[in-house]
């Protein structure tokens, strides 16, 4: 993270003693990315962060994923799947996927059970709803419009609130998603040109204490998922501090960079992962040229698939393919992708785009999983050719 916090009581120094109120000790726990070499945050637990009662082998809902043969751009409606009770860890239906990140999307009315994910972070982007997102840090509250950054390993658990179900698209990465590099100092503050700052970024502020023993907890790992049962609940914790932690970001906190010509995906950089970088595409003042054309122009990026998620207001360079709320479009490296017919002539003269999207691009190809064929417009292929 780029920034420090501390919440709860520490002690003055790290790694001395800081003993509870009966004169016991407090167990310290260093969690930190990287080898003791990057971020970390120092915890202290009430009880032993180790002490497991059980361990057995679990066994995940099934997804299966394959090529995108034939190659062609597509179009998945992720409303398609709205289905019964789910939560928002179990629940995810995974959409698309390569070795370094997995897309998924889940409509959830329920908790989730604690869950650990060590191996990779999550970004969490909540298109409709409330969520709490518990865990040893404490808790925060995100809404519609809230990405949540939950970093590698972290117990935690996610708790639809209010009266609806929370609708989420879900990124997991093989490795750690944080803000483009290039809007961060040497020291991890965020520069003057960034689209967002310290004052837009939110973290749990007060300790969450649970006294309940013997609680499970599921582990996604690099050779499967493990079950455990600890001794002691995990959001034991009195106090903390570091850069490491979970966090959230509004996607209507995000400053559009704008021009007189048309700005390309990079000015709507968001944060990056390993092979892989997430953008907020927002409303904003458009191109100010006299001779502009609004609307992104044809484009063939060799090194990348492109998914954007439609999450509100209109696309115009989509009018007229199908696109609605909730729609995801992927557009693969090996096909050149634009605007529909039309909608270039349509954009001149506009002066301002209502749109909302999340953009993934990768830098390797994207596969299919199951979800992603049930929830498929077949159509959307053909519709530059006016044949949809």
């Amino acid at each position: 993270m780029p920034y420090y916090r501390s919440v709860g009581e520490v002690p003055r120094k790290r790694h001395t003693q800081f003993r509870q109120p009966d004169g016991s000790l407090y167990a310290e726990e260093l969690m930190g990315q990287e080898g003791f070499s990057s971020d970390s945050s120092l915890l202290y637990h009430r009880y032993a962060p180790t002490a497991i009662l059980a361990a057995d082998e679990f066994t995940p809902p099934a997804s299966t994923r394959s090529p995108n043969l034939p190659l062609k751009p597509r179009h998945l409606r992720t409303h398609k799947l709205d289905a019964g009770s789910a939560d928002p860890v179990l629940g995810r239906q995974y959409l698309l996927a390569n070795d370094d990140v997995r897309i998924g999307y889940v409509l959830a009315d329920r908790p989730s059970p604690l869950f650990r994910d060590a191996t990779g972070d999550h970004c969490l982007y909540i298109e409709a709803g409330t969520l709490r997102v518990e865990s040893p840090f404490g808790v925060l509250d995100a809404v519609a419009g809230d990405y949540v950054v939950i970093p590698t390993s972290t117990i935690h658990r996610l708790v639809p609130t209010g009266d609806q179900p929370v609708r989420l698209l879900t990124i997991e990465a093989a490795g750690h998603i944080g803000p483009p590099k290039r809007y961060l100092s040497v020291r991890g503050q965020f520069l003057e040109h960034s689209p967002y700052c310290e004052r837009d970024v939110r973290g749990p502020d007060a300790p969450l204490l649970v006294d309940d023993e013997e609680v499970e907890v599921l582990v996604r790992h690099r050779r499967g998922w493990t079950r455990y049962v600890y001794a002691n609940h995990p959001f034991d914790v009195v106090g903390w501090d570091g850069h490491l932690y979970p966090w959230a970001f509004s996607i209507h906190d995000f400053e559009p960079i704008t021009g007189r010509i048309h700005q390309p995906p990079p000015v709507h950089q968001t944060f990056q992962g390993p092979n892989f970088v997430i953008c907020s595409f927002v409303p904003r003042k458009v191109d100010y040229h006299p001779d502009s054309i609004p609307v992104p122009y044809n484009h063939h990026n060799v090194d990348s698939d492109e998914m954007l998620f439609y999450t509100g207001g209109n696309y115009e360079a989509r009018r007229g393919s199908g696109i609605e709320q909730g729609s995801i479009s992927l557009h693969p490296s090996g096909f050149t992708h634009g605007p529909q017919p039309g909608a270039a002539e349509r954009s001149i003269g506009a002066d301002y785009f209502d749109e909302l999207a999340v953009m993934v691009d990768t830098f390797r190809p994207l596969d299919l999983c199951d979800a992603a064929r049930a929830c498929e417009d077949d159509g959307y292929a053909w519709t530059w050719a006016r044949r949809a």
